[in-house]
């Protein structure tokens, strides 16, 4: 039972960003998933949740000219094994692809493949999308101020 002393543990900021964000990302591969412009295998695959959050964070982090794999992980904040295993699922959608890198024969390059650009577009439309609910349901001013409030707290991590 939660008490009044101890009921900071469910209501602290971190654990609300943590459930907004999770409440967000869910919303964003559901539209994902509707999207008519995303294949039809991708839209099946988001839509029986097996695309989660993780794989989200390929999308965001990804270069439109390609990333080195450790690279990537370090963006994510992810270990360059867990990002691995991102990637070659990716790979077996046909999100992304490994080539080699032309600055550097050892290393090699993720890269969105045409059908990962289609669902990058999805993406963008989706965290659109997602955006606009979220003002409406919180009301503009209200948006404003915590998009503000979140750069300044997430530019001041580094």
């Amino acid at each position: 039972m939660t008490t009044a002393e101890d009921g900071w543990r469910l209501t602290h900021l971190g654990r609300l960003l943590g459930h907004a964000m999770r409440r967000f990302d869910e919303r964003v591969l559901h539209l994902m998933a509707h999207n008519i412009d995303v294949p039809l295998a991708l839209s099946n695959l988001a839509a029986r949740g097996q695309i989660s959050a993780a794989h989200i964070h390929i999308t965001r982090h990804l270069d439109l000219d390609g990333t080195r794999l450790t690279d990537l992980a370090g963006k994510a904040g992810m270990s360059k094994q867990a990002m691995g295993d991102l990637v070659d699922q990716c790979a077996a959608w046909g999100l992304v692809t490994r080539e080699s890198d032309p600055r550097d024969a050892r290393a090699r390059l993720v890269r969105f493949t045409p059908t990962g650009l289609l669902w990058l577009q999805a993406y963008k439309e989706a965290v659109a999308q997602a955006e606009r609910e979220f003002r409406q349901e919180v009301g503009a001013d209200v948006a404003t101020v915590v998009a503000m409030g979140l750069e300044a707290y997430a530019g001041g991590a580094g």
